[in-house]
């Protein structure tokens, strides 16, 4: 606000709606007119002191205006107040000026009148006040006439908003049979008019949807409960609808309306309840243990876990120990289960007490026998064709293996258990039997021993005998039947390995030789026995003896110390191995026992071999000579084929490839070797590649050959005037060349090409042939160069060109 002496000479001059308001601001300013005279009064004594040449004297006094008012949403502009100076006479000669919040969009006022005017309808939930100032400047001096004056316009509220509910939506939970007066929830709304103005913004509350269960306090939004025990069970929601409303309620006001949700929480107020008292059911007397039986159910109202519960069979029932009851824990049934096998020809029906009861109670609601209910199951059994049963789940028997074909081993029997007792035949499963040793009365299940028996191929028999029905349906049962074979003496014992003792020509008399043990196949119960011994002859050994150890073990004994290669090589002893049964059974195994030039240790260095030569009648210096022979002869192969494949391959290093080119019979053939030389260009080139040729004692006897064929050739040519390409003599010319070459054994591993033609009889050229200079020239082969060439063959018939490598 301003001070007074910034008040003073204004005159406020306000519009009809607004005396309310002008009484309103006397009220409130008295003390502020006495204080603002005093202080005019100072002041006007300062500026004589101070000599001032322009004194404001003033003949009346206006009153002190601090704040104007303004009703909001009122559509209509108009003026709300005047501001005049007592200097304004009318002249026109002051101008009103208004700064501030909202001068010039909200607030305008008239600067030769002073009428302040709304220039737009106002809001006073979004602005309750504004802020001015006022100034009167003289229009000629641009001085002011009046100190600048500050003041505030309010915008009176008018009840224009409803009520809103905070927090929506509104959800709540009780607690089933809960008391009268209990909480339920509090709703709160908000009324966004001037609540110090009038009853534009007092609320009140009530009920429009939810009587007479729930009830709202008027001023405080908080909803209770107004009847008593509400039952989830029988409705577990509720929609309760709250109305708001400004001015106390009374009518003109606005209201609005919210709904809350309200839901009753579970208690344990029901105990389980059967529906039937009797629950039947039936089941195969065949079923499996564990099968499930059925399912019974006790109805409860809870739900969670109120609702759980266990079910149980009465304990002093012999029944009770065939079936058990579990509770399944999602649909809360009870399921009854089998633990026992059942017989319908035994027991055909069971009846069995059930209870079911609750895991929490509370005893606020309810007693504890109310928490628990009984009902009775009956369970039939039903009739099922079974296969028959034998008495003993399983057969062992024990057999001899020298059992006579026939002997009776046992008998294994089954019996049908249904009512009608049919008859049971008998068999052998012949997958468990595949030798068939044994056979099996169909009738009363007799086994025999049908074939020789070996405990030494096979000491245990598993046969699978197999019951069938003899009714329509053939049902079949099996069991097995363990057949153990007894051991009999009736396998000799012999040597354990094939022994080659040896002697030292330096072993002295009773020096052991070598160490014996046996086998034997059978297993008798008190484990094997052997004896050794010799041969019983008229007269003692003279040589050797047999020692038993008396534990399955036995050594030879040398008797005396003369013994030599030179003597004698070898000698012969017989050995008597015999097995403690009944009856014993002995074999003889005769033994040769070599002497040897043994070592001073007494270790003969050459061992088997040695023996091996003495059995085969030779020396040992005749055995390793024929040793090293073969070795040599081993060695010597091997270099040889090296040889061959390092002389094979300098060969195909030197070689040329070359492309016959086969020609039609009625054509003499031509073998032409070509050769680039410089520019592009070929010449004719009969030389023969460097072969080294082997001196051999043949050669002279070749050359005789050869002058043979030269002369042959000139007779040839001399004739070639006179006869064709076709002719008869010049093809077998050709020929017989060609067979000379080919069965030549000295010629080198390849040629050079010859050029073999019939120049005709009307060229006046010479031969081109170059049999005539070949065979002149010496037999010494030309130096040619081994690289491959790529030449040009052509066909002398128009044949197309093709490169060829030579």
């Amino acid at each position: 606000m301003g001070s007074a002496e910034e008040a003073h000479g204004w005159t406020v001059k306000l519009s009809t709606p607004s005396v309310l308001a002008v009484v309103t601001v006397f009220s409130m300013i008295p003390g502020g007119v006495l204080s603002d005279m005093r202080g005019t009064q100072g002041l006007e004594a300062q500026q004589l002191a101070q000599g001032s040449t322009h004194l404001h004297r003033r003949l009346k006094r206006g009153w002190i205006w601090k704040q104007l008012f303004v009703p909001e949403e009122d559509p209509t502009l108009r003026v709300i107040g005047q501001l005049k100076s007592d200097f304004d006479r009318g002249e026109f000669s002051i101008k009103y000026i208004l700064s501030g919040e909202g001068a010039g969009d909200v607030f305008e006022i008239d600067e030769y009148s002073g009428e302040i005017r709304t220039l737009k309808k106002l809001d006073r939930e979004e602005k309750a006040f504004y802020i001015l100032q006022a100034q009167a400047i003289n229009r000629r001096s641009n001085q002011p006439e009046e100190p600048q004056s500050e003041f505030i316009i309010k915008v009176q509220d008018i009840n224009d908003n409803i009520p809103q509910f905070q927090n929506e939506p509104y959800v709540s939970s009780i607690p089933e049979m809960c008391p009268i007066g209990t909480t339920v929830a509090q709703v709160t709304a908000t009324d966004a008019d001037d609540p110090m103005f009038g009853n534009n913004a007092k609320l009140i509350y009530s009920i429009l949807q939810g009587e007479p269960y729930f009830s709202v306090e008027p001023k405080t939004g908080i909803i209770v409960t107004s009847w008593p025990n509400m039952d989830r069970e029988a409705r577990d929601q509720y929609l309760v609808v709250v109305q708001v409303k400004d001015m106390l309620g009374l009518s003109g006001g606005y209201s609005s309306s919210t709904t809350v949700t309200v839901s009753l929480s579970d208690v344990n107020d029901n105990g389980p309840t059967f529906q039937h008292h009797l629950y039947t059911f039936a089941v195969a007397e065949n079923a499996a243990v564990g099968t499930t039986v059925g399912r019974i159910m006790a109805e409860d109202g809870d739900i969670g876990i109120n609702a759980r519960m266990t079910y149980s069979l009465e304990d002093d029932l012999e029944e009770s120990s065939t079936f058990i009851i579990q509770t399944d824990p999602v649909t809360q049934e009870g399921v009854i289960l089998l633990v026992k096998p059942l017989d319908y020809e035994s027991k055909r029906r069971f009846v069995i007490a059930a209870e079911a009861v609750n895991d929490h109670v509370d005893t606020r609601f309810l007693s504890l026998e109310e928490f628990r209910d009984r009902t009775t199951l009956k369970i039939v059994v039903e009739d099922v064709n079974e296969p028959p049963v034998f008495l003993s789940p399983l057969y062992e028997w024990k057999v001899p293996e020298n059992a006579a074909m026939g002997t009776t081993l046992g008998s294994v029997s089954a019996r049908d258990t249904d009512v009608v007792n049919n008859l049971v035949r008998y068999s052998i499963d012949k997958r468990s039997d595949t030798t068939k040793a044994f056979k099996i009365d169909p009738n009363n299940g007799t086994i025999t021993v049908a074939k020789a028996l070996d405990r030494e191929t096979s000491n245990w028999h598993n046969l699978t005998v197999e019951a069938k029905e003899t009714t329509q349906n053939h049902l079949s049962s099996s069991v097995v039947v363990f057949i153990k074979v007894l051991d009999i003496n009736d396998n000799v014992p012999r040597l354990a390995r094939d022994y080659q003792p040896y002697i030292c020509e330096g072993t002295q008399a009773g020096e052991l030789i070598q160490m014996l043990s046996a086998v034997d196949p059978d297993d008798p119960a008190e484990g094997h026995h052997f004896y050794f011994s010799m041969v019983p002859e008229k007269h003692i050994n003279p040589n050797f003896t047999i020692r038993d150890n008396q534990d399955n073990t036995a050594g030879i004994v040398a008797r005396r110390s003369t013994f030599t290669r030179k003597d004698r090589t070898q000698y012969l002893l017989p050995v008597v191995v015999a097995d403690s049964g009944s009856p014993a059974l002995s074999s003889t195994s005769t033994l040769t026992i070599s002497v040897c030039s043994c070592q001073p240790a007494g270790h003969c260095p050459t061992g088997g071999v040695e023996a091996l030569a003495l059995s085969m009648g030779v020396s040992l210096q005749t055995l390793v000579g024929i040793l090293v022979c073969l070795l040599t002869l081993t060695v010597l192969s091997v270099l040889m084929l090296m040889v061959r494949r390092h002389r094979r391959k300098q060969q195909e290093g030197l070689e040329v490839e070359v492309k016959e080119l086969e020609l039609p019979e009625t054509v003499s053939q031509k073998v032409l070797y070509y050769r680039e030389t410089g520019v592009g260009g070929a010449d004719l080139d009969f030389c023969q590649p460097v072969v080294p040729m082997r001196p051999h004692p043949r050669r002279r006897e070749r050359r005789l050959r050869m002058e043979d064929v030269r002369a042959s050739i000139r007779m040839s040519l001399r004739e070639s005037h006179l006869i064709g390409p076709d002719d008869d003599v010049f093809r077998q010319f050709i020929l017989d060349r060609l067979a000379e070459a080919d069965q030549d054994p000295y010629v080198p591993p390849f040629d050079c090409l010859r050029m073999y033609a019939y120049e005709g009889s009307g060229s006046p050229t010479g031969s081109l042939s170059s049999l005539e200079s070949s065979l002149e020239a010496e037999p010494e082969q030309p130096a040619c160069k081994p690289k491959p060439y790529v030449v040009r063959l052509t066909p002398w018939y128009g044949g197309a060109e093709e490169d060829t490598v030579f």
